[in-house]
């Protein structure tokens, strides 16, 4: 694992493939002009400022529960890291991404939104693959205790 895998881990390739499929979903977008979420502004606006401080928020826990400098050096199981296996990219999944698709009123935004939740699973397959293999057994066991970006409520001990 080298240094920029350490730190960044697969968040830039995963980035840049959300961001190419919003592109194209922006320039379909005018296929879908019916299907628009809401007329109020003002919910759109309020629902996308309080999604994004939540993940603003979960941002920063996420990087004070593990600060650069420890990523792939060790294991971290506490802070943000307890409750999910990567909650910086839980938060952009689960509250920017929603958050921005009803700003952006269309529901064609809602369905790319879902679509980047089979996308990232398999993005940080091969992130946790090299996890696995530097802390074999206490990722392993981390991995059953952990949602990958939500909560586990089924936690097998």
């Amino acid at each position: 694992m080298n240094t920029y895998q350490k730190i960044f881990g697969t968040g830039p390739r995963g980035l840049l493939i959300s961001l190419i499929m919003l592109a194209v979903f922006i320039y379909g977008e005018e296929y879908f002009a019916d299907f628009q979420i809401t007329e109020y502004d003002f919910f759109r606006t309020i629902f996308f400022y309080a999604l994004s401080v939540i993940t603003i928020v979960i941002i920063i826990w996420s990087v004070k529960s593990l600060p650069p400098a420890d990523r792939g050096n060790k294991l971290v199981i506490n802070g943000a890291f307890k409750y999910f296996r990567h909650p910086l990219y839980g938060a952009f999944l689960s509250f920017f991404n929603f958050g921005l698709a009803v700003f952006l009123n269309n529901w064609i935004y809602i369905f790319w939104a879902i679509l980047q939740h089979p996308l990232w699973h398999w993005n940080v397959k091969e992130e946790e693959k090299l996890m696995h293999n530097i802390f074999p057994l206490e990722y392993e066991e981390y991995c059953r205790k952990t949602g990958r970006f939500f909560l586990n409520f089924n936690k097998k001990t």
